[in-house]
């Protein structure tokens, strides 16, 4: 699929980096050796987008990316993003460990952070450069004075697109007014469907692509996550709506009525969670959380489902009646 109005051809699933940074957002460890596997690997599924942030364990993701595509550079299309310091004052946004990280999306603080990104990520250039969340007071700057510093390193070939993520359509509409954007993020689950609102045809209607992230629920969704599990306290995990004990009995019991259709189309609840945000649209693109070449191998055979409108109207039919 093509991203937004750009020339950028990229996979309809791609690479999300967010896990592979590590750090004590998650459960798992470190493990540098495997998550450059895993973004290697991508390339022999024909996977070529990948998605990361500064603020995915402080940078460490960007690093783990740039010395995985080094001598692949053009092979894949990647996105980081900027708005998220913990290098410099900002409005507070939350706290990883010991660490403090703000929102700032300052003309200045671009231009120091795209510099930090390109060094971690060994390039040139960044394909599409992503906010990672809005501006907000104390440390307010207008989304107009933003796309000007983003048009200015599009024309300096800094960066080849413009990304939103976390925006509601008052800010899409804001994008689009101060210039071209190609792509936003939004939560996007058949759990958690309020894109589908207002942002889906607006995004549909200016040409914009939509990237879902979070399309298995932080793993709810792959059927590995019994009744019983309990989020531990000071993950990503924690706190989360599905997570609680009773939302999370009522997403296996659905889970559990999903099976016929696995079999039907010989897949994992996981590949169907994916195949069917696929199927909302042409210009969604999903964000796949993968941190080992086996769970990337896995994720990718949703490409392959295609789901009958009966099928896609059941599962939402059960999702619906949950959420």
């Amino acid at each position: 699929m093509k991203i937004g109005k750009t020339d950028l051809q990229v996979s309809r699933i791609g690479l999300g980096t967010w896990a592979i940074g590590g750090g004590p957002a998650f459960e798992n460890k470190d493990n540098e050796a495997t998550s450059i596997a895993t973004i290697q690997h991508a390339l022999d599924l024909d996977i070529n987008f990948l998605d990361t942030a500064p603020g995915y364990n402080f940078g460490n993701s960007e690093k783990i990316v740039g010395k995985a595509i080094n001598k692949k550079r053009k092979d894949y299309v990647v996105i980081t993003k900027f708005g998220i310091t913990w290098e410099r004052e900002g409005a507070f946004f939350n706290k990883v460990g010991e660490t403090s990280l703000y929102k700032n999306l300052s003309k200045d603080s671009i231009r120091l952070e795209i510099e930090s990104s390109l060094e971690r990520l060994q390039t040139d250039y960044i394909d599409i450069y992503m906010s990672h969340w809005q501006s907000v007071e104390p440390y307010f700057t207008p989304i107009s004075e933003t796309m000007d510093v983003l048009n200015e390193l599009k024309a300096e070939g800094k960066i080849r697109g413009i990304g939103a993520a976390n925006v509601d359509v008052d800010h899409v509409k804001e994008y689009l007014k101060q210039g071209q954007l190609d792509i936003i993020q939004a939560k996007y689950s058949i759990l958690d469907r309020q894109v589908e609102e207002e942002l889906l045809p607006l995004c549909k209607e200016h040409g914009v692509t939509i990237q879902a992230y979070s399309p298995l629920e932080m793993g709810i969704l792959t059927g590995t996550i019994d009744k019983d599990y309990i989020a531990p306290e000071g993950t990503a995990r924690f706190g989360k709506k599905w997570f609680e004990p009773e939302n999370l009995a009522k997403v296996v019991d659905m889970i559990d009525q999903w099976k016929p259709l696995c079999e039907k189309y010989d897949c994992s609840v996981a590949n169907l969670a994916i195949a069917w945000i696929l199927a909302q649209g042409d210009n969604i693109n999903v964000l796949s959380g993968s941190t080992t070449p086996e769970e990337l191998d896995e994720n990718s055979k949703a490409l392959d489902i295609d789901l009958s409108k009966e099928d896609i109207a059941y599962m939402r039919e059960l999702a619906e009646a949950i959420s």
